[in-house]
């Protein structure tokens, strides 16, 4: 039986203010499809899946959804204009009778349903359109960054919610642990180019890789090529005062081809440059208690943070991670206890609301309007730790070109809007950066240099983030608040805390690249059944793994039982016999996997 397809986009071409987002693109969503739509900010990802929505309709192209295919869409910014409360939005398209599923993914992600739309932050309204989608549970499910504004708590609620179902999605997403743990395939859109791999985000930084160095490889061969022929041209000349024109030609094609290869986006050339050293004793606070209103932030807290230290603050939102934070800056007096600041402080600080951006003024202005960035007299200069530099010229180093930088802020997207406000930030000395929830909307790329700053920073770092695969890699140590005034030190980063405290121990496996600080944790615990956490899940994952390739293989051994296929269609065929030998190698491992694990099982 043929396998229907839930979504499947066609030649698909685009075209936003001239330029090309999208040139005959073709993709299929199967069912059962789980799968990571990746790319830089600002290549088009938000837009790729609009079109897949069908809220974009294509220059050229087609977009087909078979009959009774129900989608759905949760963007970044949901239009609740017409409902009075969050929950009138969530409910909207329901029968009062499924008022339960509302609830109970309001719960789980926290949500107030009360909530007037006019009053509630972007978090909250993101939150109400990730439990309308949840509860109106779609056939496909199109995720546009469903982690940005949820805590750590509500991001572990959602993932195991999509582990949990049958049901086909799509997500894009900063957060590298979510998209490792719930996907099987990857679509990565780069240079208005979409490649699919029909595996899970865990390899897409090696297939990414291997892709770029085969086109660098390409591009040095056809430069010796052009070389060589462009040497030959000018010899021939001189030599035989003939040239072949054929040759020629081919030369004059070598060098239309060379040019037509569309150069990728470099990285961004971000620095953190280190103040004057500050003491060896940052922040001491002894016996800190706040408590607003009837609650309570901390409670006889205490903690000692040393030069280069790097703090993580997790929690869940409004449990107080900023609040102590601010406490510890100085910046809010506790009830009770006492801070003592260290000497010779320069901070620098990311707020997560992004404060520091006036979205009215263009990028221009919000650099060449801060006082500590201004150069007397130079309209067009700003101070880059401690020398004059054009404020374009500064601007490209974060990937903004001449355009962008006179337009308004307002314009950008949540990522570009996150590289800028780090491209104040870098552009200041400091020895002591605070950093809040600097992870929303960044691209894969730019967390790693983000990363390797903040590793190679040889200032103190407090930092509040819910990315997991983040904290592992940066922290040192992590101070859990949990609420009722409790928060407890501990070292390490995410995964280091949960092995510390005995949960999920899954999670205590930290990311293969994390630095040697963060990797702390102790080996996973065993379940009754012998099996690991991860193990006891990926042996609950693999029927359903087998049965997918089973299908796809048949579906494979179907097309190509067609006797004309080959001589018909050559390049459809050879495409198809490799994703055959692909599936039936995956089937294979899948099903040794499955009875080893079985086997191990049995034993425990």
């Amino acid at each position: 039986m043929a396998i229907i397809p839930l979504l499947q986009l066609n030649d698909i071409s685009l075209t936003f203010g001239g330029e090309p987002v999208f040139h005959d693109l073709s993709l299929v969503v199967q069912p059962g499809d789980r799968v990571a739509l990746v790319g830089r900010n600002g290549s088009g990802k938000s837009t790729l899946m609009k079109v897949m929505s069908g809220l974009v309709e294509p220059d050229r192209g087609d977009r087909v959804v078979p009959p009774g295919i129900s989608t759905g869409y949760m963007e970044q910014d949901p239009d609740l204009s017409g409902f009075a409360t969050l929950g009138d939005y969530a409910m909207h398209g329901l029968d009062s009778s499924e008022l339960y599923k509302v609830e109970r993914a309001g719960e789980g992600l926290k949500f107030d349903p009360d909530r007037v739309t006019e009053t509630a932050s972007g978090g909250e309204r993101r939150r109400a359109a990730l439990a309308r989608l949840m509860a109106q549970d779609p056939d496909l499910m199109l995720l546009d960054e469903p982690t940005n504004h949820l805590d750590i708590e509500a991001i572990g609620w959602l993932e195991d919610e999509l582990k949990r179902t049958r049901k086909g999605f799509v997500l894009i997403s900063h957060d590298r642990r979510f998209l490792s743990e719930l996907t099987r395939a990857t679509l990565w859109i780069d240079r208005g180019q979409v490649r699919r791999q029909e595996k899970g985000f865990d390899a897409f930084e090696a297939w990414r890789d291997k892709t770029w160095d085969d086109e660098d490889l390409q591009r040095h061969k056809m430069d010796r090529k052009i070389k060589s022929e462009a040497r030959w041209a000018v010899e021939g000349i001189s030599a035989r005062r003939k040239r072949n024109m054929g040759r020629v030609r081919a030369l004059q094609d070598l060098r239309g081809e060379r040019a037509a290869m569309i150069k990728r986006q470099d990285t961004a050339a971000m620095e953190l440059a280190s103040g004057p050293k500050s003491g060896r004793k940052v922040i001491e606070a002894v016996g800190l208690t706040k408590v607003f209103d009837d609650t309570t932030i901390v409670g006889n807290f205490s903690l000692t943070i040393q030069r280069g230290d790097r703090v993580a603050f997790v929690g869940p939102n409004g449990v107080g991670k900023t609040t102590l934070i601010r406490m510890l800056m100085g910046e809010i007096d506790p009830d009770e206890g006492t801070v003592k600041l260290g000497t010779n402080l320069v901070p620098a600080v990311f707020d997560q609301t992004r404060a520091q951006l006036n979205e009215d003024l263009s990028l221009w202005e919000n650099l060449t309007g801060d006082p500590e960035m201004r150069v007397s007299g130079k309209a067009d200069q700003i101070m880059v730790r401690g020398a004059p530099k054009h404020v374009v010229g500064y601007l490209k180093e974060f990937l903004f070109d001449e355009r962008q930088a006179r337009a308004p802020v307002r314009s950008l997207s949540g990522g570009e809007k996150a590289r800028l406000l780090l491209a104040r930030i870098m552009a200041r000395e400091s020895n002591l950066l605070v950093l809040d929830e600097p992870t929303n909307d960044l691209d894969v790329e730019t967390l790693d240099l983000l990363q390797d700053l903040l590793s190679e920073y040889d200032g103190t770092v407090l930092l509040i983030s819910h990315d997991r695969d983040f904290l592992d890699r940066v922290a040192s140590t992590t101070v859990a608040m949990e609420g009722r005034g409790r928060a407890t030190v501990y070292a390490g980063g995410w995964s280091d805390y949960r092995a510390q405290r005995g949960e999920d121990a899954s999670e205590a496996t930290a990311s293969k690249s994390a630095p040697k600080q963060a990797a702390k944790a102790t080996a996973a615990p065993k379940s009754k059944t012998g099996l690991s956490f991860t193990e006891k899940h990926r042996l609950e994952e693999l029927p359903a793994e087998i049965d997918r390739l089973t299908a796809e293989i048949a579906k494979l051994e179907q097309l190509m039982a067609d006797p004309e296929l080959f001589t018909r269609e050559p390049v459809k065929f050879k495409k198809a016999s490799e994703a055959l030998v692909t599936r039936q190698t995956a089937l294979a491992e899948a099903e040794d996997l499955w009875l080893e694990l079985s086997e191990k099982a049995e034993a425990g």
